[in-house]
């Protein structure tokens, strides 16, 4: 596990010092408490969403009497289990402006937790391979320039230029072109979730793993504990961060969510020789590709077509996305595929968020993110702070409380998110 200096800093300095000492003076990245019987804010949920949410808690508002509290380990759920993609180029203005914030505190966010989250600004290209994509990302890119995202569309001959291994003529899906975002590209997600724990403890917070939510307690229509399988905890606020369980914790507190969770599932091949330098995700075949620090083509496609929990992939759903994939990048017939994983994504209907307040007292929801949970973990978790401190939400959080789905007023990014990225 990370650890940190007795200074509390990485450094050169601190390196070469514990290199004197026999590396024998680090200390522990974050404390392992056990809970207390009560604190003012309750975070279910230790991955990186809820790690931000406790950490801009304490920075932005002074809140730190707070737990975290996980069922597993830290960041072993979507947190561990997704292919890293950062991109803010979304359609609808509420979506650009909670994931352009996102990105802007990743290009920040090592200097910032004293930690080294790997982000690599390598670019994204979303591939156009029909008439329809084209239409659509051009219209995409005029959204994001009244937005102030940096977008651009780009034809074939500057999408080979960046990706000297795609095929453009394709037989039946060749690229027209492309939508593309230099800023873009892609982060460790591990480093994200062990840089806020680190940071949140430092500050006092409690991070409890393998700490089970087994009921929620309530009394007059406002939240008054956890029940764990360490005990009962009490809490003045309730945070529910838990991406595709957050429709059991509902339950639990007596309310219902209007989400489905279904597995998304990735893989990874063998190492290679470096080949790819940006991100690029082909929609219409539900594909993606990228290529990691160690070599391996990183590897993700659409999400499981029936409601199901699974974490651990299938057979004939790395086909799919494999057989889609060679068309446009023939090379990767030749690899063979290291391992394959799946985790547990949260869908709402119209493939946007909700970060809200709920019908229990107290109690704060932070779930929906489908495939695009790792993008947004900064924004999501700047917004949230700001919901729970103030108890209503701050301008990034607005728009998507849950009473949208009672109204009528969708953010329909099904288009932008609802394949996996």
């Amino acid at each position: 596990m990370a650890t940190a200096s007795r200074s509390g800093r990485y450094s050169v300095f601190a390196i070469a010092r514990e290199a004197l000492r026999q590396h024998q003076g680090w200390q522990r990245a974050w404390a392992n408490p056990q809970p207390r019987d009560r604190y003012k804010v309750v975070i279910v949920g230790a991955g990186g969403h809820g790690l931000a949410t406790a950490y801009y808690l304490g920075k932005n508002f002074g809140i730190t009497d707070v737990a975290v509290i996980e069922k597993g380990w830290l960041g072993g759920g979507n947190t561990g289990r997704n292919t890293t993609i950062i991109r803010s180029n979304y359609l609808q203005d509420p979506s650009a402006a909670i994931y352009n914030k996102a990105l802007q505190l990743y290009e920040t966010l090592s200097q910032e937790l004293n930690y080294n989250i790997m982000f690599s600004p390598r670019g994204v290209i979303m591939l156009a391979q029909t008439e329809h994509e084209v239409r659509g990302y051009k219209r995409t890119s005029y959204a994001n320039h009244l937005q102030g995202v940096a977008t651009e569309w780009i034809e074939p001959a500057r999408v080979k230029e960046l990706v000297p291994i795609i095929n453009l003529e394709g037989p039946r899906y060749p690229v027209l072109g492309g939508l593309y975002q230099a800023r873009g590209g892609t982060a460790r997600h591990d480093a994200v979730a062990w840089g806020y724990a680190r940071a949140c403890s430092d500050m006092g917070m409690h991070i409890i793993q393998n700490c089970e939510v087994q009921g929620v307690e309530t009394e007059g229509g406002q939240v008054r504990a956890v029940n764990t399988s360490k005990g009962r905890i009490g809490c003045e606020k309730l945070a529910m961060v838990v991406a595709g369980h957050s429709s059991q914790l509902a339950e639990m507190a007596g309310f219902r969510l209007p989400i489905e969770s279904v597995a998304l599932q990735a893989l990874v091949s063998e190492p290679i020789k470096p080949c790819m330098d940006v991100v690029v995700m082909a929609n219409t075949v539900h594909g993606y590709l990228s290529q990691s620090d160690k070599g391996e083509m990183v590897i993700g496609g659409g999400t499981d077509g029936f409601n199901n929990f699974t974490q651990r992939g299938s057979w004939h759903h790395a086909e799919e996305t494999v057989r889609a994939l060679v068309e446009t990048f023939p090379m990767i017939s030749r690899l063979k595929m290291l391992r394959q994983w799946g985790g547990i994504v949260d869908m709402t209907g119209d493939r946007s968020p909700i970060l809200s307040a709920t019908p229990v007292g107290g109690i704060f929801v932070n779930c929906g993110w489908g495939t695009g949970g790792f993008k947004s973990i900064p924004g999501s978790g700047w917004a949230m702070a700001e919901l729970i401190a103030n108890g209503t939400p701050g301008p990034l959080a607005a728009e998507f409380g849950l009473n949208r789905f009672r109204e009528g007023r969708f953010i329909d990014e099904s288009v932008a998110a609802g394949v996996a990225h």
